[in-house]
């Protein structure tokens, strides 16, 4: 590793742009993450720009140390942390007395972002705890307002201005700044090299480790909180007849795995909600907007275990929820829709290819909310040939949202009660 010492030199350069709100998520949902001295890093940087907005004068380590009363250990780990999650870029040139650094800041996510997030959102949550988390979250949770009732007038561009002749005007736009946001890299400790070395000849070839391979198992790495040696293990119990790695045996494995570990406990993401930022506007009282609000509230581990009347989901069906969330992408939302949907129009049950096949379908159109989820069940249900395989069989029933339009406002009595009944399994 690079020894870094008081004399060298660093340069920030500013990448983004930066407003108050990048302030409050840095220091409310990032800094429990990463520390107090990172941030404080972070800031200093961003005061070295002074009135110069994007690029600093030169600077020596030593006055880090000194205005932040720190030392270079300390300054190297706080760089680290913030590199790590996206908010900094180190460059470094060598020379004979002393290196020269440049440091590039980026804008944190937005909170928005941040608790949409797969990783940062549970590390959050980890290192604060339930209670502080559910006040951060509360802290940043924008009013919803109910404009039921009200008709959209506003106006469109050719509405206001007048068309503009074309012209010889070339759209030369070069280095126009941004907000610029660098995301967390995962750069996991494996030595590929070693890990391949590992394996007699025989047993692997040219395209067993292949870039989409190595990248499953990083990210299995990861949310398993697998190890080199232990993902070693899972490639050799994976890999399949032409010594390629089946990536379906491979999750198997992995998952297995994480649960004998963990006393039969599965991955987190199955227990988080719908992200606020997904949600629909509150204030509704229709039927739908109730079943809409319990899709995006409850999370798919307590949605599927109301549907069993509140004893536990069993592993297969467990299963089949995390590879919908883990593998595919769906938001926990959109998940519960189609656990619904799926139970309701298969007499009950959870059949594993009928729903792989929707929530392929779902994850190419890019859906993320359940009311978008909703709608494009019904759409389905017009298909011809979809309606004469399954809709049409006499023993489905489809959901009461099913293929309905939000026009009836105020539900009956009995309505509210099979509402509020429904609520219940998921208390």
């Amino acid at each position: 590793m690079r020894s870094l010492l008081p004399a060298d030199t660093y340069v920030v350069i500013n990448k983004t742009i930066l407003n108050d709100s990048d302030r409050k998520v840095l220091t409310m949902l990032y800094q429990p993450i990463i520390g107090s001295i990172s941030t404080n890093l972070y800031n200093t940087l961003c005061l070295n720009l002074d009135k110069n907005e994007f690029m600093s004068d030169e600077f020596t380590h030593h006055s880090l140390m000194v205005n932040n009363k720190i030392s270079l250990e300390d300054i190297l780990s706080a760089r680290e942390k913030l590199e790590g999650i996206g908010l900094l870029k180190t460059f470094v040139k060598e020379k004979e007395d002393s290196n020269s650094y440049v440091y590039e800041l980026y804008s944190p996510l937005s909170a928005s972002e941040f608790f949409a997030h797969p990783i940062l959102n549970i590390v959050l949550y980890n290192n604060v705890g339930k209670k502080e988390y559910e006040r951060l979250v509360l802290y940043f949770k924008i009013p919803r307002v109910n404009l039921n009732g009200y008709e959209d007038i506003t106006k469109s561009f050719n509405d206001v201005f007048s068309s503009v002749p074309s012209s010889s005007f070339v759209n030369n736009i070069v280095d126009i700044k941004e907000i610029s946001k660098v995301g967390i890299c995962l750069n996991y400790s494996f030595d590929y090299d070693m890990l391949i070395t590992s394996f007699p000849k025989e047993t692997i070839n040219e395209k067993t480790f292949t870039k989409e391979n190595k990248e499953l198992i990083e990210n299995l790495s990861y949310i398993y909180n697998l190890d080199t040696l232990e993902i070693k293990d899972l490639i050799i119990n994976s890999l399949n007849d032409r010594l390629m790695i089946d990536k379906v045996e491979l999750r198997k494995n992995a998952r297995n795995y994480y649960q004998y570990q963990n006393n039969g406990k599965l991955p987190t993401l199955i227990y988080q909600n719908q992200p606020e930022y997904l949600r629909s506007p509150v204030g509704k009282d229709s039927k739908r907007a109730k079943m809409i609000y319990t899709f995006e509230t409850v999370s798919p581990y307590n949605f599927l275990k109301g549907k069993y009347n509140g004893s536990k989901p069993t592993s297969r069906d467990l299963k089949l929820i995390v590879d919908l969330m883990v593998d595919v992408g769906l938001k926990p939302g959109v998940v519960n829709v189609l656990i619904d949907y799926a139970l309701r129009v298969n007499n009950n049950k959870l059949n594993k290819n009928f729903i792989e096949t929707i929530a392929g379908q779902w994850k190419r159109l890019n859906i993320e909310t359940a009311e978008g989820a909703m709608n494009r069940a019904s759409k389905e249900s017009k298909n011809k040939k979809v309606k004469d395989t399954i809709y049409k069989k006499k023993d489905v029933t489809l959901p009461e949202w099913f293929d309905k339009e939000n026009t009836k406002e105020e539900i009956s009595k009995e309505e509210e009660d099979e509402v509020k009944n429904l609520l219940k399994d998921f208390s």
